[in-house]
């Protein structure tokens, strides 16, 4: 189907985004055509102004606007103890449990040689030269349950034991609401596996 070119280039613009194929491009583009023209400038200045005005924290690696991040700035916060995960938004989803008052460490992505992600390609060397420079009792890792997500735990483990620090790992297995009969074998062995006492 013909499409005129403003719009052709939009779509590809939308499609570049994770989920988003043809079909929902082309509903995107039309929808942005009946938008307000202040609503659609606004959303442009917002896209520029996350890839400007963003930064990662040199310390713990979480997107910020300044750094170092406000996390790694709050003196209040745990000193002790840092939960290491994947993605920025792993952070964003934990910190609105509102519980964690300790650092946190973002890997920004896993290990995962299929891709051709090594230790290297991700923020582990920054991890390390945090664990010597300061008081770290605990590190807790909260990578993926997944083949990436454990094997970068256990090589992180295998990395950090040897400086005498303690490597937990977050607890796995049924979410809250969940049927038994429904999950399948490996999150059931997890919850049993990280059954706590009552």
């Amino acid at each position: 189907m013909y499409y005129p070119e403003p719009i052709s280039r939009l779509m590809e613009s939308y499609m570049k985004l994770p989920g988003i194929g043809e079909k929902t491009a082309a509903r995107l583009a039309f929808y942005t055509i009946n938008m307000k023209e202040e609503d659609v400038t606004d959303f442009a200045k917002n896209l520029v102004s996350v890839k400007r005005d963003l930064k990662y924290c040199s310390n713990c690696g979480n997107i910020t606007e300044s750094d170092p991040c406000s996390i790694c700035s709050d003196m209040n916060r745990d000193q002790s103890t840092i939960l290491v995960v994947e993605q920025p938004k792993d952070v964003i989803a934990l910190e609105k449990m509102q519980d964690y008052q300790g650092l946190y460490h973002v890997l920004n992505g896993v290990l995962s040689p299929i891709e051709g992600t090594g230790p290297e390609d991700i923020n582990i060397p920054t991890l390390l030269k945090r664990l010597q420079n300061e008081e770290v009792e605990e590190v807790i890792v909260a990578t993926n349950a997944n083949v990436e997500g454990e094997a970068t735990a256990t090589y992180l483990s295998r990395l950090i034991k040897p400086a005498q620090i303690r490597v937990s790992r977050l607890a796995h297995g049924l979410s809250v609401g969940s049927d038994i009969e429904y999950a399948d074998e490996v999150t059931l062995l997890k919850a049993v596996q990280g059954r706590t006492e009552m």
